[in-house]
């Protein structure tokens, strides 16, 4: 789905308290993630491991935690990360719902000659509704403008619109304003998932943010999923054909492009 080779998380928890976040899922591990620990040798190790002749492949981000969460202004480590990377003239896919990542997009124009693809992650259309499901997050409007910013710089920019939690953003009407949205943004591309992923640990969490905001929520998904994994809406028919009459409405792609090895060419003898 996001053409990854290789996976990198510079830093241990996320900063951004979006209630469904499969990270506080029992089988990471990882526990209390509003408790950060930065990695503070990741860097030499990257720049070790492209030092190694590994196989060019895309680099990922974002998929334990958001690689621009608010620590990241003070450590600088996404930043030192991409500037390593460039240097070693590898692919990278950055996945955040932060516009902080607009302060390297020098480095991701530099980057963007071998390949860089920035995903921004967007849920719900209104600002007021994403603060309660990403309540530290920099607001849907400001991710919007992040994409304009960077699609007009040059640098491939699509959205990943997940997850749509059932019986409150799975919504048509939210699906329509997202995809018009990413059109007058300059989104590249928008690739979905109608539904929402909870294993033990996420699923305690998100149902105690539904008790106080979501009343009668919790109960209802205990009585719809149980112990399910993936949590599909019950209109998914409903919202894929939304979703794909209106990006083929508008000419916006469901896949990203990925990377491509550059081939070597044959040498004339004149």
């Amino acid at each position: 789905m996001f053409g990854l080779t290789y996976n990198m998380n510079l830093y241990r928890g996320c900063q951004h308290g979006c209630i469904y976040c499969d990270t506080r899922s029992e089988c990471y591990g990882v526990g209390d993630i509003s408790q950060i620990s930065v990695k503070k040798n990741a860097l030499e190790l990257l720049r070790k491991e492209l030092r190694s002749k590994k196989a060019k492949g895309t680099i990922g981000t974002g998929s334990m935690n958001d690689p621009y969460m608010p620590i990241e202004k003070d450590t600088l480590m996404t930043r030192n990360a991409l500037t390593i990377i460039s240097e070693a003239k590898f692919p990278v896919h950055v996945i955040t719902k932060s516009n902080l990542v607009v302060r390297d997009y020098d480095i991701l124009q530099e980057i963007s000659k071998t390949y860089a693809a920035i995903s921004i992650t967007i849920t719900c259309a209104d600002d007021t509704l994403s603060r309660k499901l990403e309540p530290n997050a920099p607001s849907t409007s400001d991710r919007l403008k992040t994409i304009e910013f960077l699609s007009k710089n040059g640098i491939y920019t699509g959205i990943t619109l997940m997850p749509l939690l059932p019986y409150i953003n799975d919504t048509e009407n939210n699906i329509k304003s997202i995809i018009q949205k990413a059109k007058d943004s300059g989104a590249a591309y928008i690739i979905p998932m109608l539904g929402v992923t909870l294993r033990k640990g996420s699923r305690d969490y998100l149902y105690k943010a539904f008790n106080k905001s979501f009343q009668g929520m919790s109960a209802l998904y205990q009585k719809e999923f149980g112990e399910e994994y993936i949590c599909s809406s019950p209109n998914y028919k409903t919202l894929q054909k939304t979703f794909y009459d209106e990006t083929h409405k508008f000419g916006i792609p469901s896949k990203m492009r990925f990377y491509t090895p550059q081939k070597d060419q044959q040498l004339t003898l004149f």
